[in-house]
């Protein structure tokens, strides 16, 4: 498709779309610090906000991808905004009964709308213009997601922490009402259905490829160790050991986790021209690692910038690895990207054991575990490194 007028309309359509996904995972990190006063709970049980959350995403990636192939893009990016504000609703009928139950339902379907969002908005987006210029476009519009992260906390940190639920998931419903109605109006293109190669691939089992599993596995540790460090990063700062900082302050901090993610991004994407995919996983796997090592062993402004930075080296992780997982994949590559987005579940996973070992020994000492999960994904980069996967 060539780039027309609608297109680049579509494009800044899809751009918003990622924005706004961005920020309403991002607001899971101001709910953590929040509900864990609020209900009094202990980190293992404030860990269900993120284990509710990503664990949609290894129920409802496939179903969600059946869905979107039935009624197009459009359709299914409407439905995924719809079913994402139904979710938010949630969220403010819990403020209202104080109800930590209906806050773990409401970011359930919250988190099924973003599924769908992702699973139709990612493909759509390489439609939009010439082929050659597809990834380009889908660098842009996560640069646009990470910026969603940086913003939100210093939009709206203050409000959450302090308990104005309704007020601040009143106003995104009323934004998520706006768009729907904005996309309801405009006309999306029909992209052609190569029915013979979709066909080809139906009884061929993607497991059978080391590349996939392991790809599966380093992203299941990606999303764990990003969203378990992001999640505790407010309470971190807390800590009278580390910054002894209000949470309220703490919670614009959480910028700069998310802001070094947006920088390193475009970092990265330069870096990528000049280096392997995979060495740069490694290294910044590696660096990472030794950021979480100093912060547990020291103490005050260190160990608080050690992890704020780890945002910078997470940055092209996900989008590497997905990437180095797809290549040389042919016609599976819509098939073994439904295997990867499932896997985004260990965002469900790690912050569970974080939470509880945060309980056990410390929160300044459960980072431990992160070092071990960069580690597993160093080990990855270097197998990937070593080894080619191809039909």
């Amino acid at each position: 498709m060539q780039q027309t007028n609608n297109s680049k309309f579509l494009m800044s359509l899809m751009s918003v779309v990622f924005f706004m996904w961005g920020a309403l995972t991002c607001l899971n990190d101001l709910l953590v610090p929040h509900l864990k006063t609020k209900f009094n709970l202990n980190y293992t049980e404030v860990m269900l906000v993120q284990f509710c959350f990503f664990l949609t995403y290894a129920l409802a990636s496939v179903p969600a991808s059946k869905l979107i192939t039935k009624i197009g893009y459009k359709k299914g990016i409407i439905f995924g905004l719809v079913v994402a504000a139904i979710g938010c609703g949630f969220f403010i009928v819990a403020a209202q009964h104080a109800e930590y139950f209906i806050f773990l339902l409401g970011l359930f379907v919250l988190a099924a709308g973003i599924v769908c969002l992702q699973v139709a908005a990612n493909p759509f987006v390489t439609l939009l213009g010439e082929a050659k210029y597809a990834s380009s476009r889908l660098n842009f519009a996560q640069a646009l997601n990470s910026l969603g992260t940086t913003l939100v906390p210093l939009i709206l940190g203050t409000a959450i922490i302090s308990g104005s639920i309704t007020v601040s998931y009143t106003g995104i419903i009323a934004v998520l009402v706006v768009f729907i109605l904005a996309i309801m109006f405009v006309p999306f293109p029909k992209p052609r259905v190569r029915t013979a190669e979709v066909a080809a691939t139906l009884n061929v089992s993607v497991w059978k490829y080391p590349g996939v599993m392991l790809g599966a596995v380093a992203i299941f540790l990606y999303v764990g160790t990003e969203v378990s460090a992001g999640s505790l990063v407010v309470n971190y700062l807390n800590l009278p050991s580390i910054a002894n900082m209000a949470k309220i302050n703490a919670a614009h901090y959480l910028s700069f986790f998310w802001g070094g993610a947006l920088i390193g991004r475009f970092i990265g994407s330069w870096l990528l021209r000049y280096l392997n995919p995979a060495k740069l996983v490694r290294n910044y796997a590696f660096f990472n690692a030794i950021l979480v090592l100093v912060s547990v062993l020291a103490h005050g402004t260190l160990s608080m910038w050690c992890i704020l930075s780890l945002g910078l080296f997470n940055s092209v992780m996900f989008p590497t690895i997905f990437s180095i997982a797809l290549e040389g994949m042919g016609e599976l590559k819509s098939r073994v990207s439904g295997v990867l987005c499932a896997a985004i579940v260990g965002g469900a996973i790690i912050p569970e054991i974080q939470g509880a070992l945060a309980d056990k020994i410390g929160l300044q000492n459960s980072f431990i575990l992160l070092i071990l999960t960069y580690l597993g994904l160093a080990l990855y980069a270097i197998w990937a490194n070593q080894h080619k996967q191809t039909l």
